[in-house]
């Protein structure tokens, strides 16, 4: 059995774990009577390459998951206006609040992400509601081949984690503009001198492989911050490492199909291969660089989410696990 197949012993009692464990029935029943807000057009418009995501799945599980969350939010706005008034100060803006969501490749995080960050926006206690990846923060493709390290891009080394840290800390600082840069992944590459600009919104979602990863050990032995360490709440999206594997090379295929028919694609390369030799690469691709990232770095993080969305073969989420208050 894969070491994913499951966030902990399923046999465990549940009055000694620190979760509630909710079936789809149990989890969709939650918001049985509050209003779905997206369209099917919406749907549509927010479902990854070869995510099985349809209107059902988003009023069973995305929206009372967007229905937590908005409490969670409102919680932390009474929280910081008594903040304010124990410390005796004029009540001023909160901060963003931060969600942190975490998966491995082709687990369908990013549907997640722009689904809730759609459904988010629709209520009106927040209703703006900023989408950041942590692909911007990955280093250029040169610097990746400078250090050795292009064939392990997606990996915590891959990454500036000091300028991702330190968008984190501006957005919880309060900064009224804070810049992140932006990834192209028709060239693979993040973009130069293009950024995106986060003014200030109600919710900002930041949505990466290693999001919520702790500190590195520094040489002295001491650990800093982590940009987990900023997150009022977290999101990580599970499933069987044999299910993802086979999600990824399917979708491997439909992108021989569409995108890397791109001259400009940095994977056109592949668009010419035949379906076996597809298949083959993307298996090679998935057991060389994708597998070990997330058995080594981003499986251990699981544990460190607020929230997992378990997902079935079919892609659809199974259940649901929330970390106790």
């Amino acid at each position: 059995m894969s070491s994913s197949d499951g966030p902990e012993p399923r046999d465990q009692p549940r009055e000694t774990s620190p979760y509630v464990e909710l079936d789809r029935a149990a989890w969709a029943a939650l918001a049985a009577h509050t209003e779905q807000p997206l369209s099917a057009e919406e749907v549509e418009r927010v479902r990854g390459l070869g995510d099985e995501l349809d209107l059902e799945e988003i009023q069973q599980v995305y929206l009372p998951l967007s229905r937590l969350l908005s409490m969670y939010v409102e919680s932390a706005g009474a929280l910081h206006r008594k903040q304010q008034d124990f410390l005796e100060r004029p009540h001023q803006a909160r901060t963003p609040f931060v969600i942190g969501l975490a998966g491995s490749v082709a687990v369908g995080k990013s549907t997640t992400a722009r689904v809730l960050q759609q459904m988010l926006a629709h209520w009106p206690e927040h209703p703006s509601v900023a989408l950041v990846t942590t692909d911007g923060f990955l280093l250029p493709n040169a610097e990746l081949e400078r250090r050795g390290l292009l064939g392990r891009k997606g990996f915590p080394e891959s990454y500036d984690r000091k300028a991702l840290l330190r968008f984190v800390v501006d957005i919880k600082s309060g900064r009224d503009e804070v810049l992140a840069p932006t990834y192209s992944h028709l060239i693979y590459d993040v973009v130069p001198n293009q950024m995106v600009a986060v003014k200030r919104p109600d919710i900002v979602i930041v949505e990466g492989l290693n999001v919520l990863q702790p500190a590195p050990v520094r040489e002295d032995g001491r650990t800093g911050l982590a940009v987990s360490d900023f997150f009022d709440f977290s999101v990580y999206v599970d499933a069987a490492t044999s299910d993802i594997r086979e999600w990824y090379v399917a979708r491997f295929l439909r992108l021989r199909e569409t995108a890397f028919r791109d001259p400009a694609s940095y994977f056109s390369k592949y668009a010419s291969l035949s379906t076996e030799d597809a298949v083959a690469e993307a298996r090679r691709i998935w057991a060389e660089i994708n597998e070990p990232n997330l058995v080594q770095n981003v499986l251990s993080t699981r544990s460190r989410a607020t929230l997992v969305l378990r997902k079935d073969r079919d892609h659809s989420v199974r259940y649901v696990r929330l970390r106790k208050l």
